[in-house]
């Protein structure tokens, strides 16, 4: 989701009047498919959609309902922090707790605590995982689709939440299943979005960035939802809140039903193909027929020289004269400077994941997703431990829903520039000294650490999910992003399921005192990322030399035309 802040049209920019696969396969489009194309049955589809051919003004209604939608569905999962409070007012889950416990008024029980975190993560791991058969389905039937289960998952959820508290005077848990269908209606509708991009090609990156900054955003819904409980004293509790919720679904569907493209727009490449065909179209090539006057014939040209002229007018306005160009330009640029471009290019997807370069991100990235998901489900009450008051805690944890969702939006320009103008080597280290910071941050017993460890956290996690999907495709390339990417993001949300475990070790072994966990957690990001960085170091010092040497090995001997093939030697014989 976050690789839509690096990727302004969703593609490759390296473009060629070269037909060969390879310059092909440069003009390749981004797919979040993880199954090869062979796997797929064939099936009829309408080409994408050329931006010129839809009203502007539709475009526009377009990109403002996704927005909207993205506003308040995307992600709003991720704003657990501030509704788990509301849950707990609710005695949600609160039959778990122990006769003693019940006795002793404790604010939280820990099979309670257990029950309501392991909500977020099943949420947290559905999220991830779901992104391997969005691809799928993504690249075979559209993004109306797509957008359409999105829409369907959340009404799903919403109505499970709904009728939870009828639900449980049967026995039956509507809670994690409600929060789960909440979860996996997001990345349908937020990826799906991605292809909006190129309804105004030359204002792709706003339009990226607007609909990343609703994502980021989204999860600020149960906060105002948390504040608008704690205005009406629990009168407007869930069952309302999430029955008014539908709202939201049912405006998705709407909106995908009769506004949205069935199929996504064209990207900015195949813009400049379909340019390059048209201009190079010779009208000469139009035959008079036997039955025709020259004078019809002549028409029949000046038509169709008029049809290209309209053609290339159209394109130029999405894309602007010189601006395909100068993006090419500036990518180029921005690859060269990152120092591991190409790195794994060419390869297969077995290869590339056998490779340090695939094992060391998937670990990293494991252990860093599995920290940011642990400390949104646990903030509360790691720092009623660490600070040794309730109060103090809850205050914290106002501090983080607000600071949130703001942390994404503020972060998005910054984190371009970075990306754009410094190496791999140096964002990867970056992003180390930071985790390093924000796990010490976590364990002074301070108000004022705990506001910095915020602070830095909300700006830290859109950084470092950014970060990995731009080191996917720098190093892996799009020809196995699907595959490749996905399965990190699976493994890693997978993983999330160990944070029942960590919340086991924190309440049962350490009594509740959440440093011993977030030391560990600290100390294994911080040897995996100086592992990783410094692999990245190496590599990068001897990658242009590899590369060449490997194309060298790799090139295809051809003799030069009307060479002999008697030529004892090849030394020019060979191109």
């Amino acid at each position: 989701m976050s690789l839509a802040e690096r990727l302004s049209t969703l593609e490759d920019y390296e473009w060629s009047r070269d037909p060969s696969p390879a310059a092909q396969d440069r003009r390749r489009k981004l797919s979040f498919n993880p199954v090869p194309a062979r796997w797929v049955p064939p099936k009829d589809e309408p080409p994408p959609v050329a931006a010129f051919e839809v009203s502007s003004t539709k475009r526009i209604f377009q990109v403002i309902a996704a927005v909207i939608y993205c506003l308040f569905a995307a992600g709003i999962v991720f704003g657990f922090a501030a509704i788990k409070p509301v849950l707990i007012r609710e005695e949600v889950y609160r039959d778990f707790c122990t006769k003693k416990e019940l006795e002793d008024d404790v604010p939280v029980c820990y099979d309670q605590e257990l029950r309501l975190n392991f909500m977020f993560t099943v949420a947290a791991v559905s999220t991830n995982v779901a992104a391997l058969p969005i691809g799928t389905i993504l690249d075979r039937y559209g993004p109306r689709i797509c957008g359409l289960m999105g829409g369907v998952f959340v009404a799903i959820g919403c109505a499970l939440f709904a009728t939870a508290w009828d639900l449980k005077q049967k026995g039956i848990d509507g809670y994690i299943p409600g929060y789960f269908f909440l979860a996996l209606g997001g990345p349908f509708i937020f990826i799906s979005s991605f292809q909006l991009s190129n309804t105004f090609p030359r204002y792709s990156g706003l339009i990226l960035a607007l609909l990343t900054g609703a994502f980021d955003t989204s999860s600020a819904i149960f906060l105002f939802y948390r504040l608008i409980y704690s205005a009406t004293n629990g009168t407007f509790y869930p069952k309302k809140f999430f029955l008014a919720y539908l709202v939201v679904p049912v405006f998705i569907l709407v909106v995908q039903t009769f506004l949205m493209p069935s199929n996504s727009y064209k990207t900015l490449g195949e813009l400049v193909v379909e340019a390059e065909e048209t201009e190079n179209e010779d009208s000469a090539a139009i035959v008079m027929s036997d039955d025709e006057d020259e004078a019809h014939f002549e028409a029949r040209r000046s038509a169709d020289r008029d049809r290209r002229q309209s053609v290339l007018e159209d394109i130029q306005e999405l894309i602007g004269s010189t601006n395909a160009v100068k993006q090419a330009k500036k990518e180029e640029t921005s690859r060269h400077r990152s120092g591991v471009w190409g790195a794994m290019h060419g390869k297969t997807a077995t290869q590339q994941i056998l490779s340090p370069w695939f094992v060391l991100i998937t670990l990293f990235t494991v252990i860093q997703m599995t920290r940011i998901n642990y400390f949104v489900a646990t903030v509360r009450s790691q720092y009623a431990e660490l600070l040794g008051s309730y109060d103090a805690a809850i205050k914290v944890n106002d501090f983080f829903d607000v600071a949130l969702p703001l942390g994404g939006v503020v972060a998005i320009p910054f984190i371009g520039i970075i990306l754009d103008n410094t190496s791999t080597t140096f964002v990867l280290s970056m992003l180390v000294a930071t985790a390093t910071a924000i796990g010490c941050l976590g364990l002074i017993p301070h108000m004022w650490a705990a506001y910095a460890n915020v602070c830095l956290f909300v700006v830290y996690r859109p950084f470092y999910y950014t970060c990995v999907s731009d080191y996917a495709a720098k190093v892996f390339g799009f020809h196995t992003f699907g595959k490749v990417y996905g399965l990190i993001i699976c493994l890693a949300g997978l993983f999330n399921f160990s944070q029942s475990a960590l919340d086991a070790l924190t309440h049962k072994v350490f009594n509740r005192d959440p440093k011993p966990v977030n030391i560990m957690l600290l100390l294994i990001a911080l040897v995996v990322g100086s592992a990783l960085s410094i692999f990245v170091w190496k590599k990068s010092k001897t990658l242009n030399r590899d590369l060449l040497d490997q194309e060298a090995e790799d090139a295809e001997e051809r003799l030069m035309p009307n060479a002999s093939p008697d030529i004892q030697t090849r030394d020019y014989g060979t191109l």
